[in-house]
């Protein structure tokens, strides 16, 4: 994303639930923890959040839609840097990933049926930084954001835990 290249060392843990209710297909979002992933050599750390939207219901054409957002800390103290609400993206602007199949999904266990895949989106827009004050626009200029539809690439493997509710 933009000038950002960097793994996720820890895995992102997402909560949902889905099903029918009264023969409509509903999703629920619940909760989404990841750990921070430091950004090259400069003091600053992305820590992937829920950018407000999920669309886990997966077609031919694509495995699923979610908006993230990043927010954006330090590995040291930047006195200039604001505690909270200093991210890439944000719920009004996030990261929208419309993620596609890389590979087959593979069952894992079928009890408890746990299946895993590979998905990516390579066509995504990723917006500016917001809510860091008056560094909003030195952030940009080291994240090399925003960056264009087209110019950035998230790359995820899956694995999913499905459990039935009573």
């Amino acid at each position: 994303m933009g000038a950002v290249d960097e793994p996720l060392t820890e895995p992102m843990k997402i909560a949902f639930a889905e099903g029918r209710v009264d023969g409509e297909f509903r999703q629920v979002f619940g909760e989404m923890a990841a750990a921070p992933v430091r950004v090259g050599r400069t003091p600053l750390t992305l820590t992937p959040q829920y950018g407000g939207y999920s669309d886990f219901l997966s077609d031919d054409t694509r495995r699923g839609e979610f908006d993230i957002k990043f927010a954006i800390g330090a590995a040291r103290v930047l006195p200039a840097l604001p505690s909270s609400g200093c991210s890439v993206g944000s719920n009004e602007d996030a990261v929208h990933l419309v993620l596609k199949d890389t590979a087959p999904t593979r069952v894992l266990s079928k009890d408890p049926l746990i299946v895993a895949f590979s998905a990516q989106d390579t066509e995504f827009a990723a917006p500016g930084t917001s809510g860091c004050g008056r560094l909003n626009r030195a952030i940009d200029r080291v994240l090399d954001l925003p960056s264009a539809a087209g110019s950035n690439a998230f790359d995820m493997d899956v694995t999913v835990a499905i459990r039935p509710y009573a």
